[in-house]
């Protein structure tokens, strides 16, 4: 879709309200409803105060280069998304049943049918946005390191106790990371490095690729 799409479909329209499901945020008109993608490197300003001060991986300086959308307010004031490496992305309409469960909202029994009989690695099945929609590579190492579980692990081999304490720490991360600020204040972030320690335990975290993503984790605690 086009910038000039977009303009021509939101231009004169009335914001009814915004929401959330996982990664994706919606923003609902009289007309299409908006919906904004912020990646690893997005954020939102409203007015020039942003609703987040710092990621780990992008720059918080002040360059209009990187205003990816901007919606003016007729009454004064806009919403503007900045993304320096241009991740996050803008549509109408997006398909909202494309996502599974909230992460921060999912029950026990959905994420088990999440997990049943799954033979891919833990950690990917958890960063699956069409079956769990919110988890993404940091938030997903912060998750298993506080369950205690291997990222490798086949997801279907979680026997019910762990199925259980990993949608405690799912929860509970998500609720605790909104509160710090985003997935980059975890209390495994400061350690997730060459020779970093784990802070539970100390013991030297191991680097992988799981699922396709970098992955650290204790080989001590997390099995």
């Amino acid at each position: 879709m086009t910038a000039d799409a977009v303009a021509a479909a939101l231009t004169g329209r009335r914001l009814e309200g915004a929401r959330r499901i996982g990664k994706l945020l919606l923003v609902d008109t009289d007309g299409p409803t908006l919906g904004l993608r912020f990646g690893m490197t997005g954020r939102l300003l409203v007015d020039g105060v942003p609703g987040v001060e710092e990621l780990r991986y992008a720059s918080v300086r002040d360059v209009p280069a990187w205003d990816r959308f901007v919606l003016a307010f007729a009454e004064g004031g806009e919403l503007r998304m900045r993304d320096p490496r241009r991740l996050g992305g803008v549509a109408l309409d997006p398909d909202e049943g494309a996502l599974g469960f909230d992460a921060a909202s999912v029950r026990p029994a959905q994420l088990q049918a999440v997990l049943a009989g799954s033979a891919a690695p833990l950690k990917a099945r958890l960063m699956d946005q069409a079956r769990l929609a919110g988890v993404g590579n940091l938030m997903a190492d912060e998750v298993l390191y506080r369950a205690g579980l291997d990222p490798a692990r086949p997801a279907g081999s979680l026997d019910p106790g762990e199925v259980r304490r990993l949608h405690r720490h799912l929860r509970g991360t998500v609720d605790d990371l909104l509160r710090r600020g985003g997935s980059h204040l975890g209390d495994l972030i400061p350690a997730r490095g060459p020779g970093g320690m784990c802070p539970r335990d100390g013991t030297l975290l191991v680097r992988r690729t799981v699922g396709g993503r970098t992955t650290w984790s204790c080989p001590r605690h997390q099995r």
